[in-house]
């Protein structure tokens, strides 16, 4: 294009954005704040959204600067982008001041900072955000009920989780999702009331799909409960048998129960199947710039310090896990080991440790920001 004007460079950001370009879309804005182009209300939410899923704290710090610079006065828009961002890199307390500030809020205003809340593992302030919300007079939408459920399901807030959504059944069922149905099956299984999820999975207006089946097994590792996650293993591998991730859950249910045999045979039945992993990844900001960190990674240029700082945590681990949960607990954290006899970690634990030895020694508290993703990347 011979010229080029803000509404240009909106689309190709936004695009970019939209597209889960995140890297490309920031180098977009940067760019043209090089070229002079004054960006405007509309670019900089698709900046913080970018900015968000690429964990960059510090940057996203510099692009809000850039707001009060070309906007002065933010609409609600950028001040909702705002607030996500900072409760997505974890720093919540900037994102519950930016929502202060704000004069003007709307549904997705509170659903930002409730779901902030909910995914920095706060449940009871997303309820107590959300009991403010009602107390304004907005109505709670689809997003306002995940949110609070997610907040409830990790902060073992089953009642009142459960509470919610039958309160939604009641008044609101319109905005009732699958997700939501599907969250309630966490909610139950994660408590360990494998009846009661049972239950509603047979009560369910509609067929669950595998997501369903899944959440019910990630009960099962949390209690090692093998007899019904093999169950419900068994229903998922019928209904897709190429689905790898249920494959990895059981496993994971009986590597926490102890039964080597079991999660060596399912690891055996994976390679005999042809069937590929998903690697999950996860990130660190390290003085403005991102390092990632995939399941398996052998790349990064520190790789003999990182295997030798392994080593030496799961060793302390092994020790702490003895004297204080006892010695079986100490062979679940074994089974994590980065070694030679075990090449196949648990990828959280894994990206764990890579964040912890890059970041120890290297930065202070205020330059580290780490995220573990939930994205996934085909291995």
């Amino acid at each position: 294009m011979p010229e080029r004007n803000v509404i240009s460079w909106n689309a190709m950001i936004g695009g970019s954005s939209q597209a889960g370009l995140s890297e490309e879309a920031v180098t977009l804005f940067l760019a043209m704040c090089r070229e002079g182009v004054r960006p405007n209300q509309n670019t900089f939410p698709c900046v913080f959204t970018s900015v968000a899923n690429a964990g960059a704290l510090g940057l996203g710090r510099s692009v809000h600067a850039s707001t009060i610079k070309f906007l002065g006065k933010l609409d609600v828009f950028v001040g909702n982008s705002l607030v996500s961002f900072y409760a997505r890199c974890g720093s919540l307390e900037d994102s519950v001041l930016a929502f202060k500030k704000m004069k003007q809020k709307n549904v997705v205003t509170w659903n930002a900072l409730i779901c902030g809340y909910a995914q920095n593992g706060r449940g009871q302030e997303a309820l107590d955000a959300y009991n403010a919300m009602r107390a304004t007079g907005l109505k709670p939408d689809n997003v306002t009920l995940l949110g609070l459920l997610f907040g409830c399901n990790h902060a073992g807030l089953v009642d009142e989780g459960y509470a919610l959504f039958k309160a939604a059944q009641m008044e609101q069922p319109g905005i009732l999702k699958p997700e939501h149905h599907a969250c309630v099956v966490d909610l139950l299984s994660r408590a360990k009331r494998f009846e009661d999820a049972q239950k509603f999975l047979e009560e369910l207006p509609f067929k669950p799909g595998i997501g369903f089946w899944k959440a019910l097994v990630g009960g099962c590792q949390i209690h090692w409960n093998k007899e019904l996650a093999e169950s419900v293993a068994k229903r998922i591998h019928m209904l897709d048998p190429k689905d790898t991730s249920s494959y990895i859950l059981l496993s994971n249910v009986y590597s926490a129960a102890g039964s080597w045999q079991s999660v060596s045979m399912i690891r055996r039945e994976i390679k005999e199947k042809g069937l590929k992993r998903i690697t999950g990844c996860s990130w660190i900001e390290l003085h403005d710039k991102v390092h990632v960190f995939f399941n398996g990674d052998c790349k990064h240029p520190q790789k003999p310090a990182v295997r030798i700082k392994i080593t030496i945590i799961s060793s302390n681990a092994r020790l702490v896990a003895v004297y204080t949960v006892g010695p079986r607990s100490s062979t679940s954290i074994a089974a994590g080991d980065l070694d030679r006899q075990n090449p196949d970690e648990e990828p959280l634990l894994l990206r764990a440790k890579l964040v912890f030895h890059v970041s120890s020694g290297h930065v202070t508290s205020r330059s580290l920001s780490s995220t573990t993703s939930t994205r996934s990347t085909p291995a």
